[in-house]
């Protein structure tokens, strides 16, 4: 049976790739550090704030580390206030609500971030489920956000579904034991693949989602 759905926030629930790769350019911009796609995708789409300061800024300490990624993340809630829910997210939702199926969103932004995105594509009151990076010890890949929020659904890893458009988070739900759905917001249906996707997707309209949704609601 399909108990639950549960969503990636950022290139997921919405395209904001875009919006938080000229974040990241303003911020690192007078480091000397240039961001372009080839960089956001290799050294930050889908890995933790502290990951990828690090990774950028080796020669920082880690509480500037800290205060570059606060910075960041205030630049992206300035920039994002105009994004838009991806393709079908709304029919989606109408429809597991209709049938009593629990909704939860598991994300590495922080609490502020997932608050202000909620807020911006009106969703908020269909995400009583929010697992932050501040809530668990261990952000994707590891499971650990995966786990917690079926914890929470008071739901098992068989019964629940997964929509992920990053490395990082598909390797965390399938470590989990989800079913996991590839959005091609960024990544290709072949690289999606080649890190678990169980199936792909280019928006949530895509007939290889509601054929599975309507089997597994069916059963």
């Amino acid at each position: 049976m399909l108990k639950a759905l549960i969503f990636d926030m950022d290139g997921t629930l919405v395209h904001s790739d875009p919006v938080h790769l000229r974040a990241f350019s303003e911020v690192l911009k007078p480091e000397g550090v240039r961001i372009d796609e080839e960089i956001y995708r290799s050294t930050i789409i889908g890995r933790t704030n502290e990951a990828i300061f690090a990774s950028l800024l080796p020669g920082r300490s880690a509480e500037e580390h800290v205060a570059f990624a606060d910075e960041k993340e205030a630049t992206f809630r300035r920039l994002a206030l105009e994004l838009k829910p991806l393709d079908g997210l709304i029919d989606l939702l109408d429809w597991a609500d209709q049938r009593g199926i629990k909704i939860a969103l598991v994300t590495n932004a922080p609490r502020l971030n997932a608050e202000h995105m909620l807020d911006v594509l009106g969703v908020t009151e269909r995400f009583p489920v929010q697992i932050t990076i501040e809530q668990v010890e261990r952000g994707k890949p590891d499971p650990l956000p995966y786990l917690t929020a079926l914890e929470r659904l008071g739901v098992h890893a068989s019964d629940a579904i997964a929509f992920e458009d990053s490395p990082s988070g598909m390797r965390a739900a399938k470590a989990a034991g989800l079913y996991s759905f590839g959005i091609l917001t960024g990544l290709t249906a072949r690289e999606m693949r080649d890190i678990g996707a169980d199936a792909t997707i280019e928006d949530f309209h895509a007939a290889a989602l509601w054929d599975e949704l309507n089997s597994r609601a069916a059963a």
